[in-house]
């Protein structure tokens, strides 16, 4: 019986010895050549190795996850700012929009002011003209003689005659109004009497 255990054990080294020699030397030559050869042709065999390893379901919890979270983290964060960089420059844009529409609108509002500065300017040279031109029909009256003044004052209209009357001096209204017609001339004189006390 020693020599069959003796046998048995030699046998069984014996069969691990050819397995060693014939899979695990052979693998192992492979791999290190591998290895060899992917890291002169640039290849990062570990990160590889790291890539492979999360892939495969019950490796991937034995391999550390921080770069995958880290990762994660910095795409959540990247997205999150894409987001906020599309909500600014829509404020912006809203923003110059409006810029733009006040800018529009003040420019309207400028040209309409300038407009009715213009119109007043020209309404007032108007005025001017319409004042020199009635003092010169005022003078022209003053130097007429109250004859001939009179009987034209009373063909106007009375609001007219009235106005011209007012304007005046009192010493050719006197004489014109006593060339008038007694009744014309009270007339007259009661309408100057209340744009006086006006």
């Amino acid at each position: 019986m020693g020599k069959t255990a003796e046998r048995e054990i030699q046998n069984g080294s014996g069969r691990f010895q050819k397995f060693l020699l014939i899979v695990v030397i052979p693998i192992l030559f492979a791999i290190a050549v591998a290895l060899i050869v992917m890291t002169v042709s640039g290849i990062n065999v570990f990160e590889k190795g790291m890539e492979i390893g999360q892939k495969i379901p019950f490796i991937s919890k034995m391999m550390p996850n921080d770069q995958q979270n880290d990762i994660k983290a910095y795409e959540n964060k990247v997205v999150g700012l894409e987001a906020e960089i599309k909500d600014k420059e829509a404020k912006i844009s809203q923003l110059q929009n409006q810029i733009d529409s006040q800018d529009s609108e003040k420019e309207k509002l400028v040209l309409e002011q300038q407009r009715l500065n213009d119109e007043i300017d020209e309404l007032k040279q108007v005025q001017a003209d319409n004042k020199k031109a009635y003092k010169e029909i005022v003078s022209t009256y003053e130097s007429m003689s109250p004859k001939s003044a009179a009987p034209i004052i009373e063909k106007m209209k009375e609001e007219d005659a009235v106005k011209l009357l007012s304007k005046i001096s009192n010493e050719s209204l006197a004489q014109i109004l006593a060339k008038m017609p007694p009744d014309q001339a009270a007339k007259y004189t009661e309408k100057l009497t209340a744009i006086q006390a006006n």
